[in-house]
């Protein structure tokens, strides 16, 4: 029975082992943390009951029906529509921007069409083609909305000078001409009812699957397995030998407090004076449930260092240089492929990292069939 090694034991991971097992791979799964689930890890808080999400909240949404069809049979979901609160200027807002957002701020009582040449008027139709998050604001909703509501949160957030980071960082960030403050648009929204390490705990039990908590694999392990599957950072396989690829991590502060903190599950500040982002009431992931008593987080982004957890790539000039030199290693090596967000240094939400992992199985077991090697890399990175 040929062996595969796994670094990691969140979702790319635990479902690369799964796939594998199914097929007859005897998969040994390293996990450096304590806990699988890897940054989607939740459970119970033994005081008040609630399912916390000890990495910072994680929805899940898709437009992918078969990556919907696949959790959803390893978890009972229920529906979760996550309506995002910002506070700007001593009020409350919805995000993402939508009718109501820009009828308030402005304090206008504008239909949907007269909203959509307002907003165009407030954009700079002088940027053809914006270059920077801040450029792409202003080209589409103008510099006071930028200000209200970009500016100062991704100050805070990224650390850096909205004029440094690229137009994709806004591309996700919908305006709306309705009242829909639904913050996705996928068809599929929804929460586990018992959170994600369930889930995860339920694609690692298998007879073909052992996993090592608290252990790191390391590029020495490689030789006691026909192949290896990488989701831990990219530089760390080649022990940071070409320097530190960049990463913002996020500090949590908790607050513990009797019945309804906030009001909503997620609560934005948007002013760079307050130091947190935001403030996420965990209970109200979770409104099919009743709680007395409420558990909150404050999150303050920071540069990740040596020991911190990475959360987010940087992905600036410098950082896609250092990349493409890091790639071209991995590309080099042979029985290894780098998987999830941090083996390919991208952000990825839950519904990329699953349907990637099943690609990146699926690709192997093609490979194996025809006697081919597999590739470093399943998808594109640069």
């Amino acid at each position: 029975m040929k062996r595969i090694g796994i670094a990691g034991a969140g979702f790319s991971g635990a479902i690369i082992a799964n796939e594998l097992a199914k097929a007859g791979y005897q998969c040994v799964v390293f996990e450096p943390r304590s806990h699988v689930a890897g940054n989607c890890f939740s459970e119970r808080d033994a005081d008040t009951g609630i399912v916390l999400h000890k990495y910072g909240p994680h929805i899940f949404h898709t437009d992918k029906h078969h990556v919907w069809d696949y959790v959803t049979a390893l978890s009972e979901f229920k529906p979760y529509v996550n309506r995002v609160k910002a506070v700007s200027g001593g009020q409350v807002f919805s995000l993402p921007i939508n009718l109501h957002t820009i009828n308030q701020f402005f304090g206008t009582t504008m239909s949907p069409s007269q909203a959509q040449a307002f907003i165009r008027e407030q954009g700079d139709q002088s940027i053809v083609e914006p270059q920077s998050f801040e450029e792409q604001a202003q080209k589409f909703v103008g510099d006071k909305l930028y200000k209200a509501f970009f500016y100062g949160y991704t100050r805070k957030q990224w650390g850096r000078e909205p004029s440094e980071l690229p137009a994709s960082i806004l591309k996700r960030l919908p305006v709306r001409f309705n009242y829909d403050d639904n913050y996705f648009n996928h068809p599929h929204q929804g929460m586990p009812v018992e959170g994600y390490t369930p889930l995860v705990e339920k694609l690692l039990a298998h007879p073909n699957i052992e996993v090592r908590l608290g252990t790191k694999l390391t590029a020495a392990d490689k030789a006691d397995f026909d192949h290896v599957f990488f989701s831990g950072p990219l530089d760390s396989y080649f022990d940071f030998k070409l320097g530190r690829l960049g990463y913002r991590t996020l500090d949590f502060k908790e607050i513990r407090a009797e019945g309804d903190y906030q009001g909503c599950a997620v609560l934005n500040y948007c002013e760079q004076q307050v130091p947190y982002t935001r403030v996420s009431e965990h209970k109200h992931f979770a409104p099919w449930e009743q709680h007395a008593k409420t558990v909150c987080y404050e999150e303050y982004s920071r540069e990740a260092g040596p020991d911190d957890t990475p959360y987010y790539p940087v992905r600036l000039v410098a950082e896609k240089e250092l990349l493409e030199q890091y790639v071209a290693l991995a590309n080099n090596e042979t029985n290894i492929t780098f998987v999830g967000r941090l083996g390919t240094y991208r952000y990825l939400d839950m519904d990329v990292t699953i349907d990637e992992a099943l690609q990146t199985a699926a690709a192997f077991l093609t490979h194996q069939a025809q006697g081919s090697n597999m590739p470093a890399f399943v998808v594109p990175v640069l």
